[in-house]
């Protein structure tokens, strides 16, 4: 299962086995991609077999399982080709930077006062500022740390912030370590994975942004013969205008391979997904579906973005006009995922959601932790926190019809963590349709905007909506038969 475990503080959450779940298995024997080599170097993910109906897999308890290397054959000598997400870029054994020994998790949760942490982050910054002046001349090496001692508001704030979640984040994440400790699934010792290391893409180029902007020049499709609904069918070439111009959907038990520009993109069953740029958001209106949950992970407008030139940015004006009302059901749950930027947090409760008449219900936080349970960085950096913020909310509408949705599942708790291993590749978030199952009907209609992967029983919406389904990123199996 996807949740290793459940306890009253939160989740400990396997996203490898999560991916793995989604069932990339190509069901046609001649599909199998040219130019790509089946490998056996991957190990099982054990008890992925099974997972929750809102999470939609198509695994069942009663059918076969599959392990690695196996191909099962059917109808004859079709047999289904079986990927894997690379589990090297899940491999985060060490902190990304060492917290003291009195800061370290399995410590216990000392108190500390905001004047503690502000001394703590000091001292933190004094050290990485004197790592990276080697080499400068002193003058410039004090200059640099004397202006590393000063808090400006936006700091403050997020100082301040940190100090009322400090404890829940310490604790909570304490208590679903020590499970996760005892049931084997992080270790204190990790062996080194260096056999399956090699040729490991970290940066693939797939482009998906800028054909988006191409798709601006395309000739006009007329409405007519224009389709809402791309149904990929057994063949898997398909026009690039064809999925540009409309929601595509493998409604299938198997996975397909898509091709765009060259590269091969793996889509999982029973998934959807939109390729557009927010400008063409328009095909997914014209749908007329309307969904039950939706999780937005806007690209939030901040100084290391606009630096590296890594991805677009959008303002908080232009994520005003993302058109959730348009989008959401009677009683929808919003999910956003938010910067520790407390600018972005008040503006999130005070504004976007009053904006979209949807009334914030909780602020959970996911926590990333390495193999052996350590914070990837100091809890109390300053520069950078291991931990992100969701706010939850629910669309405000029909007091009936939201009794009615209500019936027969939980209330949304105030303060929930979702504990992982995260993954290597930048802003690849942990799957919530597991954590989100207890709060939600089943068979509900579920839309993730600006995605940048698939899930079986989700819409996804973005530019790079296929980034991580780049065939690169997986494995294929070798068949022992």
């Amino acid at each position: 299962m996807s949740v290793v475990h459940r306890l009253p503080a939160g989740w400990l959450v396997d996203h490898l086995c999560f991916i793995n779940q989604c069932g990339y298995e190509i069901c046609d024997s001649f599909a199998h991609p040219g130019g790509v080599t089946p490998n056996t170097s991957v190990t099982s993910t054990e008890d992925c077999h099974s997972i929750s109906a809102f999470a939609a897999t198509p695994s069942s308890s009663d059918g076969p399982s599959y392990g690695p290397g196996n191909a099962v054959e059917t109808e004859g000598k079709r047999e289904k080709m079986r990927y894997v997400f690379r589990e090297e870029f899940f491999d985060i054994s060490k902190p990304h930077i060492a917290a003291a020994p009195e800061e370290q998790l399995c410590q216990g949760c000392p108190e500390v006062s905001l004047t503690e942490i502000k001394a703590s982050s000091n001292r933190e910054e004094y050290q990485e500022g004197a790592k990276s002046d080697t080499g400068d001349s002193l003058a410039t090496a004090r200059k640099k740390r004397k202006r590393k001692c000063v808090f400006n508001q936006g700091e403050l704030d997020a100082l301040e912030y940190h100090s009322k979640v400090r404890k829940l984040i310490w604790e909570g994440t304490l208590d679903l370590v020590q499970e996760g400790l005892k049931s084997g699934f992080l270790h204190r010792t990790t062996a080194t994975l260096s056999c399956r290391k090699n040729n490991v893409p970290q940066c693939i180029v797939c482009g998906l942004a800028e054909l988006c902007e191409m798709a601006k020049q395309f000739p006009a499709v007329n409405e007519s013969d224009h389709q809402a609904v791309h149904v990929l069918e057994e063949e898997t070439s398909s026009a690039e205008q064809d999925l540009l111009s409309c929601v595509v959907e493998n409604s299938s038990n198997c996975a397909k391979i898509i091709v765009l520009m060259g590269q091969k993109y793996l889509v999982p069953p029973r998934s959807s997904f939109l390729l557009s740029e927010i400008s063409c958001k328009h095909d997914l209106i014209n749908c007329n579906k309307k969904y039950d949950v939706i999780v937005i992970d806007p690209p939030w407008e901040n100084k290391s973005v606009k630096r590296s030139n890594r991805y677009s940015y959008l303002s908080s004006w232009q994520i005003k006009q993302i058109p959730v009302p348009a989008l959401a059901a009677p009683n929808c749950l919003v999910v956003t995922w938010v910067t520790n930027r407390q600018k972005h947090l008040r503006f999130v409760k005070d504004e976007l959601y009053p904006h979209w008449s949807v009334k914030t219900l909780a602020e959970w936080h996911w926590v990333k932790i390495t193999t052996a349970g350590e914070f990837v960085l100091p809890l109390d950096s300053l520069h950078k926190k291991p931990y992100e913020v969701l706010i939850l909310g629910r669309v405000q509408g029909d007091v009936k019809e939201t009794l009615r949705k209500s019936e027969g599942v939980h209330p949304i708790p105030e303060h929930q963590l979702i504990v992982s291993i995260p993954c290597s590749l930048h802003s690849h978030k942990p799957p919530l349709a597991a954590v989100l199952a207890e709060f939600i009907r089943p068979d509900v209609e579920c839309l993730e905007l600006f995605a940048r992967n698939l899930q079986p029983g989700w819409t996804s919406w973005g530019n790079e909506v296929l980034k991580f389904q780049h065939i690169d990123y997986f494995t294929l199996l070798e068949n022992e038969n």
